[in-house]
């Protein structure tokens, strides 16, 4: 399959696929290729650069745009939560029942413990360890 950027006799692009080049020619040429705009029939193909990519090229993009994409996550945490370590569990308990001001924090916690504290309505949410920042302690 090939892919064409087409232009009518009254100026307007759009694109269309079809099978080969000779599969445009011939059906171009019977008058079957239509414009959406307007339905001329007199179209031809437009100048464009022919779009290549590999598969491991565009593997490629989406790891480095996930990758941006976890950068960025980590960052808004970093600059918006305060660490609490293996406080975690403890901050989160104490904010809940109202003994400690609420504010955004982000530490360790157990599987088990993070499951505690979801049944006993503490808001959580675990984070995958691609999301998750160094902790300050372990950064350099």
């Amino acid at each position: 399959m090939i892919r064409y950027s087409l232009l009518c006799d009254a100026h307007h692009d759009f694109e269309a696929w079809f099978s080969d080049s000779a599969g445009f020619d011939d059906q171009a040429g019977r008058g079957l290729v239509e414009c959406p705009h307007c339905g001329s029939t007199q179209v031809r193909k437009a100048l464009a650069a022919p779009a290549v990519a590999t598969s491991r090229k565009r593997e490629a993009r989406v790891e480095h745009r996930l990758a941006e994409m976890a950068n960025k996550v980590k960052a808004h945490i970093r600059e918006n939560y305060d660490y609490v370590g293996e406080d975690f569990t403890r901050e989160a308990r104490a904010m809940h029942a109202g003994e400690k001001p609420e504010r955004l924090i982000y530490g360790e916690a157990s599987p088990k413990e993070s499951k505690a504290l979801s049944e006993d309505g503490v808001p959580v949410t675990p984070l995958p360890d691609a999301l998750a920042p160094t902790p300050p302690k372990k950064l350099n």
